[in-house]
């Protein structure tokens, strides 16, 4: 078998996961019985799986995901009000796949990064692409693109992101400029895509945030007027009219 001329021309077409999977096999005996059209299946298969696990670390890579989160280490034991059954249902990605919301909310310490993340991480696997950034942060990123004229090129690429993490919302007060900013953004990825927020704020208090003037009040709440609930144990589940909010929220936070 012409084994270094294979291996040279598979790197040079770019079959990187072939190359690698040609070398293993040469290198053993047990696959010297194999057909040629099993060889061939197990080389795809190699070149398949190698391709797929790039583009996952890259997405990861742009994802900027805070912590190493994966649904696999959720610990569904720790007291902190989270419902298995619900947060499966989020990890299956119906609702990003559906441009819907998400929103863990809850008091510090309970793990809404680490679980927001879980979900990133998920969304990155399911071939979704990620962003995941704290709101203060994003705020000072906007308010520096703006004073080197990036502003309109940034806010594009942050409404074209399939699922977009953001990170102590609510943390702090913020000015009219962030106000713009978060509004432009809730605008933008209205029904097109899916946004995720982690909270310490109730619900309830979040059109404080937004809102600077009475007209942006009123458009806020009307985006989420007519909600329902469906309280599962400790955990709840609120659907807004924009879409489904999903909150997981301690019953006994104090608001």
């Amino acid at each position: 078998m012409l084994t270094h001329p294979t291996l040279h021309l598979l790197t040079r077409l770019g079959l990187t996961g072939m190359a690698e999977a040609f070398t293993s096999l040469t290198d053993n005996e047990d696959a010297q019985g194999l057909a040629h059209a099993e060889w061939l299946a197990l080389l795809l298969d190699h070149e398949a799986t190698w391709r797929n696990n790039r583009r996952l670390a890259l997405r990861l890579r742009k994802a900027k995901l805070r912590h190493h989160a994966v649904p696999e280490d959720i610990d569904y034991r720790a007291p902190r009000g989270l419902d298995r059954r619900l947060f499966d249902m989020l990890l299956k990605g119906d609702w990003i796949r559906n441009h819907e919301n998400c929103a863990i909310v809850g008091p510090t310490g309970v793990g809404k990064s680490w679980l927001g993340c879980a979900l990133g991480h998920k969304a990155c696997r399911d071939n979704h692409s990620v962003l995941y950034t704290r709101l203060p942060r994003l705020i000072e990123e906007l308010d520096l693109a703006r004073g080197d004229g990036r502003l309109a090129s940034r806010m594009k690429s942050i409404a074209a992101v399939e699922l977009l993490i953001l990170d102590d919302w609510g943390l702090q007060a913020i000015d009219a400029n962030a106000r713009h900013y978060l509004l432009e953004i809730l605008e933008d990825r209205y029904g097109r895509r899916s946004t995720l927020v982690t909270s310490q704020l109730p619900i309830a208090k979040w059109h404080e945030l937004i809102c600077g003037r009475p007209a942006r009040c009123k458009r806020f709440l009307r985006r989420s007027a007519r909600s329902r609930m469906l309280p599962s144990v400790r955990p709840l589940m609120q659907r807004y009219s924009c879409g489904p909010v999903w909150e997981f929220a301690d019953r006994n936070t104090k608001s």
